[in-house]
C-alpha cells in the first residue's frame, strides 16, 4: 500500500478511536486492534502528528500514581474524520472502476 494513503488511513482511525471520548496510548491501541495493529511508536509517533497539526490536545493527569496523557479530538480532527467521509466515497468509485473487469470474469 501506497505510504502516504496508509499515514492518512491510520491517522483517521487514530482520531476515530478518540473522536467519543478523550482516550491514552494503551487504550487506544487495545480499540484500534480488532481493526488494525498498529505499534506503540507508531501510535506516538501519529499522535505527535495530530497534535502537531492541531486535531488533538494532550493533557497529563494522574491516574494510579503515575501521570498518563489523555488525547482530545479538537474541531479540526473532527472534519478531518468527515473529509474522510467524504474522500472515501471517491476512493471507493475508483475502486469499482479498477475492479470492473474482474467482474465480468
Amino acid at each position: 500500500m501506497d505510504i502516504q494513503l496508509k499515514r492518512g488511513l491510520l491517522d483517521v482511525c487514530v482520531l476515530a478511536a478518540i473522536k467519543s471520548e478523550d482516550s491514552y496510548g494503551y487504550k487506544i491501541i487495545k480499540d484500534m486492534k480488532p481493526y488494525i495493529e498498529l505499534s506503540e511508536s507508531t501510535l506516538y509517533t501519529i499522535l505527535k502528528r495530530l497534535e502537531s497539526a492541531s486535531m488533538l490536545t494532550v493533557k497529563t493527569a494522574e491516574h494510579n500514581g503515575r501521570l498518563r496523557k489523555y488525547y482530545h479530538i479538537t474541531d479540526a480532527g473532527l472534519k478531518r474524520i468527515e473529509d474522510f467521509k467524504t474522500d472515501w466515497q471517491e476512493i471507493l468509485s475508483i475502486y469499482r472502476f479498477v475492479t470492473k473487469e474482474d467482474e465480468n470474469d
